[in-house]
């Protein structure tokens, strides 16, 4: 009984979708002929209506009216047309859609019938014909920014010099959701200063964590987890910071998660204090001691350190190992390698002379790393070539999305400059990555298609004050462009009018006798063609 239901249900299924199909195909045709019966009507009645008596009763009207009528309906019709553009833009600056299409689509389009297009499913389409999904909002995963920084020592001190706040909440309460997540362990067996921390990590204020802090270290003073706190949110030196780490070392006993957040982010101390030998050994150790910990991305920081010592031989041995297809890629990953074979040819290379002989092969391989980088993040060149201004990166980055850019650039700007003419040959080739891909959301060319989610999210990592880089470049809806070609001729329209109000008159009545004049072409046609006394025997009935 349950199989004949299920291969029953399908063909259900396909009737009711074939109706609703139908429906919304003669919904066009059922609305003209509407349409159509409605003017017949207003015809074949105008008498009983009086609608002859009423139009001239109305032409009488707009007559007696004195030419600053017309420059204040004109008037305020720019006005409201121009409050309306205002409105559309400022929702479309924030939110990335006009407010009316989306009104339009959510309320109106269920109410004519229309569901979701077929033809967006068509655009993505596997080897064998079958239709892929469109990338979802869930597949837009955030992850955790290898490089962040420290807020007490770094973010503080923006905010202190600047008045504004570099982190936004949604990405602070993801760093508490990892904290707690990642130094709680087993929530059944938790001791009295676990549960302390588990509070702590989740409250709002910076001066709220901190007491939650030195209250677990009264009821234990060899809470790690407490120290790690101090050092990340109270210490307001690298130096500060370092020593605190050390002690939550000296207090992690055999806690993994302790040990591998710890040893990590005294190396980054030190890459910070100058120590970047150091940095390194302490890193390459890491990844020796726990092998299996590839997802927290430890080599980007050992990628960093060691272009910082131009060691760029070790560099290249980190590339072959990570820069696998089997592994998940990062900016990192693409643009430096990118950098690599850019720094072979760029001292070098011109343009001028590129057009004249040709790329050579390292050359050309140079400017195909340069396109696979952008392909990855089409948002990171213009914070290398300085065309957009730098913040403060996150704490949790989208990859392939704009935080990612911005915290890739904040580290590694200067490395592109220290290799002579690679920002030149950056500036040179990228904009011909989207000349390879011209539908990024629908097909990509070394990658899958760009996803469609990376905007919204973007949007709630980084700060207010920060514009957010979009990708591709979305095009002004149509009702701001129809809202402003409004606003623009009802303005010209007032002005003209208090100008020239004789010539204003006349042209407009010379415009409404012309748009009529279909109208009593064929009323008269109608009154020829039909027998005598039709109508009124019509009305009659």
């Amino acid at each position: 009984m349950m199989e004949d239901a299920t291969n029953s249900n399908p063909q259900s299924l396909g009737f009711t979708d074939k109706l609703k199909s139908w429906l919304s195909w003669s919904w066009t045709y059922i609305c003209g002929v509407w349409f159509v019966m409605v003017l017949t009507m207003i015809y074949i009645l105008r008498s009983p209506l009086k609608l002859q008596d009423t139009l001239t009763s109305a032409s009488v009207f707009l007559n007696t009216l004195t030419p600053k009528f017309y420059v204040a309906l004109t008037g305020t019709s720019s006005l409201i047309s121009g409050l309306i553009l205002i409105f559309e833009w400022w929702y479309f600056r924030k939110y990335g859609t006009s407010f009316i299409e989306q009104v339009s689509v959510s309320h109106l389009r269920p109410l004519l019938g229309g569901g979701e297009s077929s033809s967006s499913t068509g655009l993505f389409s596997s080897v064998n014909g079958e239709p892929e999904p469109r990338p979802s909002v869930s597949e837009c995963k955030v992850w955790r920014n290898p490089l962040n920084l420290f807020r007490g020592s770094e973010y503080s001190r923006y905010t202190w010099v600047t008045g504004k706040e570099p982190l936004t909440y949604y990405d602070m309460n993801l760093s508490a959701q990892d904290h707690q997540t990642f130094f709680t362990g087993d929530t059944q067996q938790l001791k009295p200063e676990d549960t302390v921390m588990q509070k702590g990590w989740r409250e709002r204020s910076p001066q709220a964590r901190i007491r939650a802090a030195y209250q677990a270290i009264e009821l234990n003073h060899e809470c790690a987890a407490a120290y790690v706190l101090l050092a990340e949110e109270e210490a307001a030196t690298i130096t500060e910071a370092e020593r605190l780490f050390k002690q939550a070392l000296r207090s992690a006993g055999k806690d993994i998660n302790l040990l591998v957040y710890i040893k990590r982010r005294l190396a980054m101390c030190a890459r910070k204090l100058g120590r970047i030998k150091e940095a390194v050994k302490m890193m390459r150790d890491l990844m020796k001691e726990f092998p299996l910990l590839g997802m927290l991305n430890i080599h980007e920081n050992l990628l960093e350190a060691l272009l910082e010592l131009q060691a760029y031989a070790d560099v290249q041995a980190v590339l072959a190992k990570y820069d696998d297809i089997s592994l998940p890629k990062s900016a990192t990953i693409c643009y430096t390698s990118a950098l690599l074979k850019a720094r072979a040819v760029s001292d070098k290379f011109s343009p001028e002379a590129a057009s004249r002989r040709g790329l050579s092969t390292a050359e050309m391989n140079a400017v195909e790393a340069i396109h696979r980088a952008v392909e990855f993040n089409p948002h990171v060149p213009k914070y290398l070539l300085e065309m957009k201004s730098l913040i403060l990166p996150p704490e949790h980055i989208l990859k392939r999305g704009d935080s990612e850019a911005v915290a890739y650039a904040f580290f590694h700007l200067q490395h592109w400059k220290r290799a002579e003419g690679a920002l030149n040959l950056l500036h040179c080739t990228w904009e011909g990555t989207f000349r390879i891909i011209p539908y990024p959301l629908e097909k990509g060319h070394l990658f899958y298609p760009y996803p469609g989610c990376t905007e919204s999210a973007d949007r709630e990592l980084l700060p207010s004050f920060h514009e957010v880089s979009v990708y591709p470049k979305k095009e002004l809806p149509f009702f701001i462009l129809f809202t402003a070609g409004l606003c623009s001729f009802t303005a010209m329209l007032a002005m003209l009018t208090h100008q020239f109000p004789e010539l204003m008159g006349v042209f407009a009545k010379a415009f409404f006798s012309t748009l009529f004049a279909p109208l009593g072409f064929f009323a008269d046609k109608m009154e020829s063609f039909m027998p005598s006394g039709f109508w009124h025997q019509l009305t009659l009935v």
